[in-house]
């Protein structure tokens, strides 16, 4: 299957690929979104409940110090600089003491309240910088501990960067996943859309054998979704093949419904004798040549973008070359080809007309010696055959090359003939798509060079 920037598969993986990217992306923007809100709650409950831990044993003595023993059964608490630490400080005057956890070697200050207000529960909380360079989250509430309404500051403060490290961690590893996860999925897509497009290549190789002339249908098994396009398709080629049928009967017809005529006027014309007979003679054979050359042509437009035909060429060559040695024993005519066989796509008659027209201009120029060679040719990815008819003559002069060609065209009166020999083998090999060059032969003389398409 063609996989391009132009092919259906490649469109059809590439949406689905952006589809699958995007929908990734914002599934692993959500999951870290949710993720983070919930580490966040749970470290901000986390530091509420070390707090109100904290609250409950602390009381007042009654000299009006600070008193219990507060602790927290974590070892961050316990272990300088972890950045988890708390405190307990005197706020109302005449209340002396406070405590701090083990972890907390030095003093950590406090925004002033003007800054960072106090809300109605007599809680705020900020973002400060511990001594050994960690952020922290700080937890503070105002505490009243007796009868006197004597008030503490209890704070309680965490690790942020633990925090922001853990979310990291989690998120690296959540993109790891999914980008395993989306590649795998994405190969697996699209192995799925390229197996489920196979049937469309099958459709392709059945209509390039309908192409090549090997098969007359679209034959074989296909989805359901793509048969009736093959019916159809088979319906149009049935279709196409009874209009060439067609097309050909009624040429049949008008080039025997035309021969007579004509023929009578020839007859006509020799019998009459004289000037007038010769010129009925020469028109009446005109026009016979007219009718043949442009039967031909419409013959071969109505078969082309229909169905290829298929002929072989070296035994083809072969045996009008053998046909031409035998009418010309004089002559020295050798023909080369390739040890493989070349299939031209197009009629049997057609080729012997290309090349016998050719071959009787080649003999009736040679001096002596006439060489015709095939052989195969590649151009932009398409095969190509070539066919040289090459003599000893006088040949063409580059300027007459092309005024060869023309229907009617005769650049030597002496020689007989009507001039249509190059100009229907131009014709046709232009309605095949081909190509013919007139050049200097390595002989002397003309070198006929024609390029047709190969059947596949």
């Amino acid at each position: 299957m063609t996989f391009g920037p132009g092919s259906l598969s490649f469109r059809v993986v590439t949406y689905s690929t952006l589809w699958a990217i995007v929908a990734l992306v914002v599934i692993a923007t959500l999951i870290s979104a949710l993720y983070r809100d919930a580490e966040e709650r749970g470290f901000r409950s986390l530091l509420t409940a070390h707090l109100y831990s904290i609250v409950t044993a602390v009381s007042v003595a009654d000299d009006g110090s600070l008193q219990g023993a507060p602790e927290l059964y974590d070892l961050k608490f316990v272990q300088p600089g972890s950045g988890w630490y708390w405190a307990v400080e005197p706020v109302s005057p005449g209340l002396e003491g406070g405590f701090r956890s083990p972890s907390m070697t030095q003093a950590i200050p406090a925004p002033p309240v003007s800054d960072v207000p106090f809300d109605s529960e007599f809680q705020r909380r900020y973002q400060t910088v511990a001594p050994t360079g960690e952020r922290i989250d700080v937890l503070e509430n105002d505490f009243i501990l007796d009868a006197e309404n004597r008030i503490a500051r209890f704070r309680v403060m965490g690790n942020r960067s633990e925090l922001e490290q853990q979310i990291s961690l989690f998120e690296r590893q959540l993109y790891t996943y999914l980008a395993l996860f989306g590649a795998g999925m994405i190969a697996i897509n699209a192995a799925a859309i390229l197996l489920g497009l196979r049937p469309l290549d099958q459709v392709r190789n059945a209509l390039s054998q309908v192409r090549e002339g090997t098969a007359k249908k679209l034959d074989g098994r296909f989805p359901s979704e793509i048969a009736p396009l093959a019916s159809e398709t088979n319906a149009l080629i049935e279709n196409n093949r009874r209009i060439v049928e067609r097309a050909r009967t009624q040429v049949g017809n008008l080039a025997h419904s035309l021969k007579t005529p004509v023929a009578v006027l020839l007859n006509e014309g020799r019998a009459l004798g004289g000037d007038k007979g010769r010129l009925i003679t020469e028109q009446a054979s005109s026009m016979q040549q007219q009718v043949e050359h442009y039967l031909q042509r419409a013959r071969i437009a109505a078969q082309r973008d229909s169905v290829v035909f298929r002929t072989p060429t070296r035994e083809l060559l072969e045996r009008i070359v053998r046909v031409f040695k035998k009418l010309h024993p004089d002559l020295d005519i050798g023909y080369a080809a390739p040890g493989e066989e070349l299939v031209f796509a197009g009629e049997r008659e057609d080729l012997e007309e290309i090349v016998g027209n050719l071959l009787e201009n080649a003999v009736k120029w040679s001096s002596g010696t006439v060489r015709v060679s095939l052989s195969p040719r590649e151009d932009g990815g398409a095969g190509w055959i070539e066919i040289r008819i090459e003599d000893d003559g006088p040949g063409i002069p580059e300027d007459k090359a092309r005024e060869a060609i023309k229907r009617g065209k005769r650049l030597d009166e002496t020689k007989p003939g009507t001039g249509l020999g190059l100009a229907i083998v131009s014709d046709l090999v232009r309605e095949y798509g081909g190509e013919i060059a007139l050049e200097r032969s390595e002989l002397g003389g003309l070198k006929a060079r024609v390029r047709l398409q190969a059947a596949g």
